[in-house]
Formats: C-alpha cells, sequence, structure tokens
C-alpha cells in the first residue's frame, strides 16, 4: 500500500553489540533516556474503574509455571509475553492453558519465551543433534510430543511473528531476543534481530516481544549492564510507534515507562529469585473509534 513507499529503513547501529555502551552514548549525545524523553509511569491500580470507551489490557509475562497463587485483576485482554513455562514441556503448556481457560478475560493473547524451547523448531532439531543434552527432560520427548505443541493453547491467541486485531487493535507478537545462553529463540544482536523486527507492521498499535528494547526496564545489577535490543529500540521508537510495548525476559525490570508516544511494560510476575511476586501491571488505551 502508499504507507509502505515511505517506510522508514532501521540499520544495525554502530552500537549494536555493546547495548550498555549504546546506551551511555545515546544519553550522553541525546539524553535519549533521560526526563523530559522518559518517565517512569505509575500502573492503574487494580480496582480503579476503567473509564468509558477504553479497553483494559492485563499484562503479565515470565509466570514459569507458577501461576497458582496469582491474583488476577478485572479487564478486557490479557497479554502474556513469553517465559509460560520452565522448559516448554507439554504437561507445562496443558497446565498453562488449563489456568487460561479458568480466567475471564474476553481476549487473551500469548507469545512464548527462551524457556518455551518446545515451541522453537530449529532449536530442538539441533538439541536431538547433540551428543550431550542441556535439558535432559526436553531431549528425551519423541517428536510426536512436542512438534503440535502450540495447539495444546486452545484457550488464547498465540502469536508468532504474526498479529491479530482485537477491539480494533493492531497487536503484534514476536519471540525473539539477544542471544542469551543458548535457549529457545536466540539470535546474535544485528542483523539477524533487525530482519525478525522488519517483519513488524507499521500501524501496529500494540507490540509484544519476549525481551526488552534497550534502555527501557533492561537494567540488570547484578551485571551492571543494559541488555536489552538497540535494533528493536531504534525499530519501536523511529519506525513502529507503537502505543504500547509488552515484554518481560529481565525480571529485574519490571514496571512501566514511557517516552511521550509509547508505554513500555515489563510484566515479569516472577523475580530474580522466580519468587512470583510481582502483580499482573493493568494499562488503559482508548479503544479506536471505528469498532
Amino acid at each position: 500500500g502508499a504507507s509502505g513507499i515511505c517506510r522508514v529503513l532501521i540499520e544495525v547501529d554502530e552500537y549494536s553489540c555493546n547495548p550498555t555502551q549504546a546506551f551511555t552514548f545515546y544519553n550522553i549525545n541525546q539524553g535519549r533516556f533521560q526526563p523530559p524523553h522518559v518517565q517512569m509511569v505509575d500502573p492503574v491500580p487494580h480496582d480503579a474503574p476503567k473509564p468509558p470507551g477504553y479497553t483494559r489490557f492485563v499484562c503479565i509475562s515470565d509466570t514459569h509455571s507458577r501461576t497458582d497463587l496469582l491474583q488476577m485483576p478485572y479487564g478486557d485482554v490479557l497479554i502474556h509475553a513469553g517465559d509460560f513455562t520452565e522448559l516448554g514441556l507439554p504437561s507445562e503448556v496443558k497446565k498453562f492453558n488449563d489456568w487460561l481457560g479458568s480466567l475471564p478475560y474476553e481476549y487473551k493473547i500469548v507469545i512464548a519465551g527462551n524457556h518455551e524451547l518446545t515451541f522453537d523448531h530449529e532449536f530442538m532439531a539441533d538439541l536431538i543433534k547433540q551428543d550431550f543434552y542441556y535439558f535432559p527432560s526436553v531431549s528425551k520427548l519423541k517428536p510426536e510430543n512436542y512438534e503440535n505443541v502450540q495447539s495444546l493453547l486452545t484457550n488464547c491467541i498465540y502469536l508468532q511473528d504474526s498479529e491479530v486485531t482485537v477491539r480494533g487493535f493492531r497487536i503484534y507478537g514476536s519471540p525473539w531476543q539477544p542471544w542469551f545462553y543458548g535457549w529457545g529463540f536466540n539470535l546474535p544482536r544485528g542483523q539477524a534481530l533487525l530482519d525478525k523486527w522488519n517483519l513488524i507492521p507499521d500501524g501496529t498499535d500494540i507490540l509484544i516481544t519476549h525481551g526488552p528494547p534497550l534502555g527501557f526496564l533492561d537494567w540488570v545489577p547484578k551485571k551492571l549492564q543494559r541488555v536489552g535490543c538497540v535494533e528493536l529500540l531504534n525499530s519501536v521508537q523511529r519506525r513502529i510507534q507503537p502505543r504500547l510495548h509488552v515484554f518481560g525476559h529481565i525480571h529485574e525490570g519490571y514496571g512501566v515507562m514511557a517516552d511521550g508516544t509509547t508505554t513500555y511494560v515489563n510484566s515479569s510476575v516472577c523475580t530474580v529469585n522466580y519468587q512470583p511476586v510481582n502483580p499482573p501491571i493493568v494499562i488503559d488505551l482508548p479503544t479506536p473509534r471505528n469498532t
């Protein structure tokens, strides 16, 4: 269409492979991650009334099969930004799907994360070729038990480099993140990840990725490092400009930030010690008029 003609072209950033350095450079030269450009945001209190004409999104991620004690607030659309299991075992996926079925949301939208090993077919093919196994319980699975594992998710809309329109919002989901100790959906920083982000359409209202963009809720205190994807940041800020970007992966980054265009939500339920104590994050957005 006509919108494709003037599409902003994102190139690999010169600091692509060193996100901490990228963060420092952009802060010193552009103040890119400082007020007034960005600010921390308080999420909507769970008991706050929803304004008329709005859609309420309930955002979670990184629940890692620990949903039993989770207090789920009222809302219209549930978003889960990946890592709903420990290893992507079919038994875990089934348990998660049963839990989803017990929730009252009108729509439930889910992506995979690096822990959903069985959802990454290339990963599984490589795992079976290896002589020794990092993940014994996964590598023992027979292909017929995991090849259609995503079909176990009957109680949600599963997105994997794909989109759905819900209540007039265009929602796109993608599981990939920068290489992280050889788990699922890992890709090298730079062009490989940028190729995935280039699949995200202009005009996306809500973007769900498993990992954070650089500079937004991506700080790992133990390593004193920023770990977000520079290409994802540039794609989000310069091209896609969604209203909402939901992610997880970095448990330490739980919270909400905004840059004046996009609200960024790190919705990790589990802490760095895998305690499921961070409450779901509620975001209200005005429902598009044409719905």
